[in-house]
């Protein structure tokens, strides 16, 4: 298999029966473990009002995971851009690089990460539809430049600060947005798989190169469940299932263990969009694993891999990141 570089993607699942301060020191005791077996970067996803999800002010859990690891990079994965300022954003992964000097990333998207009232409520009532997702990146760039030094508004912290942005999505639309900005692009295989190859592609052939980036670099966010067997890798899987099954029914719940899931009571519609959703899940053993992804990355050729393991016991969670490691290191 290629060695490429391999990361985590934690949305700070809420388990049942877990309080929130539970919660963000499961996601720390995660983040420690990982930066010790190589694992590249840690990402923090941005959600609002959902129950099962603790990941809502997602720069200060980046500051909180940077300051218990040491090695790893830790960013956003991502910050939903439409929800916040260009300056604000510049001004607090300034501080974080600040603090803590050449470990954050800023991943960014475009979508609000919450239902339509909460988005509204996040930004004050401004329309949606006339977001100019790129110019606020370019605006985010700037606040970022030594070049804007002179202007009557900086972001300082910001100014000058070593924070690379990634562009993240979901369709090809994110493709084409990467490829002409010159910036690394990071695909949302983890819920929204069905455009990944086509928007992979895309990126590619359409790269420019730019002040921040030569070639075109592409990571791939899947769903990743190993176990020492195949048979307990998809017992474990069942709370990611529920999930998953949680979103479509539009009931998000903490997450469940395999025991108490429900998966039977799903209709052949829902069956068929939970296929849909978890067709980039990779599920099973390390050997079952290391044919999978060898495939994977001969067919993608992408640069890296981004793990989203969505186990409810922690133990188990651990060793699935232990598994990918061998695989990858």
């Amino acid at each position: 298999m290629r060695k490429i570089n391999y990361s985590v993607l934690d949305l700070a699942y809420v388990r049942e029966g877990d309080t929130l301060n539970q919660t963000f020191k499961n996601t720390l005791d995660n983040a420690k473990f990982v930066d010790e077996i190589g694992y590249s970067r840690y990402w923090l996803s941005e959600h609002h009002n959902m129950q099962n999800v603790a990941s809502a002010a997602t720069s200060l859990l980046i500051g909180y995971v940077a300051n218990g690891t040491s090695r790893i990079k830790v960013g956003s994965g991502g910050i939903m851009l439409p929800n916040h300022t260009a300056l604000s954003v510049a001004e607090q992964f300034g501080t974080l690089d600040a603090l803590y000097p050449n470990r954050i990333d800023l991943g960014l998207g475009r979508a609000p990460g919450t239902d339509q009232l909460t988005a509204s409520i996040l930004r004050r009532g401004d329309n949606f539809m006339n977001y100019d997702f790129e110019a606020e990146i370019k605006n985010l760039q700037n606040y970022f430049s030594l070049d804007n030094k002179e202007s009557k508004v900086r972001a300082i912290p910001g100014e000058g600060a070593n924070v690379p942005i990634y562009i993240l999505g979901s369709s090809t639309d994110s493709a084409f947005l990467a490829a002409k900005l010159g910036l690394p692009y990071a695909f949302a295989g983890h819920f929204a798989p069905q455009q990944f190859y086509n928007a992979i592609e895309i990126y590619r052939s359409q790269f420019q190169p730019s002040e921040f980036l030569q070639e075109p670099y592409t990571i791939a966010c899947v769903n990743v469940i190993a176990a020492n067997t195949d048979e307990e890798a998809h017992y474990l899987s069942m709370s990611m299932y529920q999930g998953f099954l949680n979103i479509i029914t539009d009931k998000r719940q903490p997450i469940v263990p395999p025991e108490k899931t429900q998966l039977e009571l799903a209709s052949p519609e829902q069956k068929y969009m939970l296929k849909g959703m978890t067709a980039l899940s990779f599920i099973g053993s390390k050997g079952a694993l290391a044919q999978s992804f060898d495939e994977f990355i001969f067919e993608s050729k992408i640069d890296e891999i981004m793990v989203s393991t969505n186990v409810f016991d922690q133990k188990a969670k651990r060793k699935s990141y232990q598994i990918v490691s061998e695989l990858f290191r």
